[in-house]
């Protein structure tokens, strides 16, 4: 068995794989946050061009990816599977490791997979400039690429604590073009309310995510991204998932597991939902789908399924997800990514119904297990990537304790290279576990939106 499995570039998949299609049950209700009823696509116009908004309520299986996106993708697609041959030595499993690298591109992670598709389609639209915002800089790195490749003006919100703990991101965003704000900023009315109460707020996702769609929202010219959560970002991630089935089957092998971290929901859709085809489809083929997320924010293992907001500022529509409530500030751990209330309706319809799995770790155990794979394979996975990594250990180690053998498929969503502050507050013995705060939680659901449906 080859250590590296390279796809030729005529295996870049000509369509994105929708999972709503093979739905057994219809998704919830989108509803409008003035109106209190579903939202039409004229709601959504201010915020997204017509090619997204109708992705995002598509029913269609395959969707077709433009000639310009795939022309794109060429540039690092197909990428590499890899057996982790020395990372089984080092554990001493029996198990079967693999994993699927996407940090081989000029953004690091796999977020260029959906700013791609996302700027093209507001480039067709006509809108000339892009607002976003990024945890840990992986998704503003990639929408600043990707407006930089179709002349959009990218103004990325960057969540205070990130902004500051890894400045290399915001390096990488101004050098293609884009500007960069910490969060909560003085350019928003919401980020400067939430500055007037707390002037020492580190920001989250909740936070950024309302500067950016009242950025949009305010001008004409402009159309709100977001690198995550939304059934068209899952949609435009599926190429890894899609190629990994291929390259599992030249391996001659398939998963047990497959395994994801979590944040908003995006690189776990994008290696699980492909494989979630295959479980739905009642054949024998029925591997287990696990989402790995930080115990500090554990949206997923210690949320509610309920209606809520996207964002702390309520701009976004109200959607029904596991949440912790739209105004929890989780603690501000290196993995920035993954440090969002709630999660894709989409993964969390799936969840309710039982199709995937989720776990939270604590970061201490993750960022071993990610230096132990580092050493193994040479390979150093960013701190939200790492969360897999340790998942995909633990499984291993669970296996051999069960006395049986499994094959295991991890997606190594990102480098760690503009991370080493974390490694190194890690090596130094700074960094600390942080479990969520179960008081804060409880007072983040009291102000969920009261729904009907």
């Amino acid at each position: 068995m080859q250590n590296k499995i390279i796809l030729p570039d005529s295996s870049i998949p000509s369509a994105w794989y929708n999972a709503l299609a093979d739905l057994k049950n219809p998704p919830a209700p989108v509803i409008h946050p003035g109106t209190g009823k579903p939202v039409g696509p004229g709601d959504l116009l201010p915020l997204f061009p017509m090619g997204l908004i109708e992705q995002e309520v598509s029913s269609q299986r395959s969707v077709p990816i433009p000639d310009e996106v795939r022309k794109r993708y060429a540039m690092w697609r197909p990428t590499p599977l890899y057996r982790a041959f020395r990372l089984e030595e080092a554990i001493g499993t029996r198990s079967r490791i693999y994993y699927k690298y996407e940090g081989g591109n000029a953004s690091g992670s796999h977020k260029l997979n959906t700013s791609i598709p996302q700027a093209f389609y507001n480039m067709q639209f006509g809108r000339k400039r892009i607002a976003t915002e990024t945890g840990a800089g992986q998704w503003g790195s990639a929408m600043a690429i990707a407006g930089s490749f179709f002349g959009l003006e990218v103004k990325v919100y960057m969540v205070k604590v990130s902004y500051k703990q890894k400045p290399y991101r915001r390096m990488l965003m101004e050098t293609f073009g884009a500007g960069v704000v910490p969060s909560p900023s003085a350019d928003t009315a919401c980020g400067r309310a939430i500055l007037a109460e707390n002037p020492d707020s580190p920001g989250s996702l909740g936070i950024a995510i309302s500067e950016a769609v009242e950025d949009a929202a305010g001008r004409e010219d402009t159309s709100y991204a977001l690198g995550s959560v939304l059934n068209h970002v899952l949609l435009h991630q599926t190429v890894i998932g899609q190629e990994a089935k291929e390259q599992m089957s030249i391996a001659g092998d398939y998963p047990d597991v497959v395994i994801g971290c979590h944040g908003g929901g995006s690189n776990f859709g994008g290696i699980a939902l492909p494989f979630l085809q295959d479980k739905m489809a009642g054949g024998k083929r029925n591997p287990r789908l696990v989402a790995a997320e930080p115990a500090s924010c554990p949206t997923l293992t210690k949320g509610v399924y309920a209606f809520d907001f996207g964002d702390t500022g309520k701009l976004t529509p109200i959607v029904k997800m596991f949440t912790l409530g739209h105004d929890f500030v989780p603690e501000g751990i290196h993995a920035g990514g993954l440090r969002y209330h709630g999660a894709s309706p989409l993964i969390s319809q799936l969840l309710s119904q039982g199709l995937i799995e989720a776990q939270a770790f604590a970061q201490l155990k993750v960022f071993s297990s990610s230096i132990a794979f580092a050493r193994a394979e040479g390979m150093l996975p960013a701190p939200e990537s790492a969360h897999a990594v340790h998942a995909a250990i633990a499984e291993a180690k669970n296996a051999d304790a069960e006395g049986v053998e499994k094959t295991i498929l991890f997606n190594l969503s990102g480098h760690g290279f503009f991370d080493m502050s974390a490694y190194d507050d890690f090596l130094a013995g700074k960094l600390a576990d942080h479990e969520h705060s179960e008081e804060k939680v409880r007072e983040a659901l009291e102000r969920l939106p009261k729904v009907v449906v």
